[in-house]
């Protein structure tokens, strides 16, 4: 069990039936009343994001999860297949497990898979990764950082804004969390 008062980002709890992370917390001390929590809380399984308060005396049941380091594989349309890099087991995900992720992912991609009990709650990309631009419009000479952006597509199917002077064949580096360019690589 863990107090209310010691929740941080990132604390995995079990509460209401369901597996939550926490993405923020606020003690709250109002005059002559007793100290309150509020945090906001995202299910772990459906993604849904709710806020609760809490009195400062409450426990919740905190949870372990087991970080499994995992090398994607393929695809095979909304099932996506890794291995485990320790065991060499090679569970299958579907999409909703990688979330928006998915569009970055490309063969041999190193992610981390956390599980609970047994099962595979959430895919974790790296922050950064790199990837070819299949298709854009080519870069002219004069093209510069300032100038604007356009659209091109990467080899895992993406479509991200990049820099007028990107052409064709190049590799970028993309923030799989936000999805923004951020360099050639």
């Amino acid at each position: 069990m863990i107090s209310v008062t010691d929740l941080r980002n990132g604390t995995k709890v079990e509460m209401d039936g369901g597996l939550w992370e926490c993405l923020g917390y606020q003690h709250q001390k109002i005059g002559r009343g007793g100290a309150k929590v509020v945090a906001k809380f995202r299910n772990l399984e459906t993604l849904s994001i709710v806020e609760r308060t809490f009195n400062g005396g409450e426990k919740l049941q905190d949870i372990f999860i087991d970080y499994r380091p995992m090398q994607y594989l393929y695809a095979d349309g909304d099932t996506f297949t890794f291995m485990d890099l320790e065991t060499f087991e090679q569970p299958t995900l579907d999409r909703g497990q990688i979330g928006d992720g998915a569009r970055f992912l490309k063969e041999n991609v190193e992610v981390t898979v956390d599980y609970y009990q047994g099962r595979a709650l959430k895919v974790t990309l790296p922050n950064v990764i790199e990837l070819k631009i299949v298709e854009t419009d080519p870069g002219v000479k004069g093209d510069t950082v300032s100038g604007g952006s356009k659209p091109a597509k990467l080899e895992s199917g993406a479509m991200v804004q990049v820099p007028l002077f990107v052409s064709p064949g190049e590799t970028v580096r993309v923030d799989t969390r936000s999805g923004e360019y951020l360099g050639r690589a």
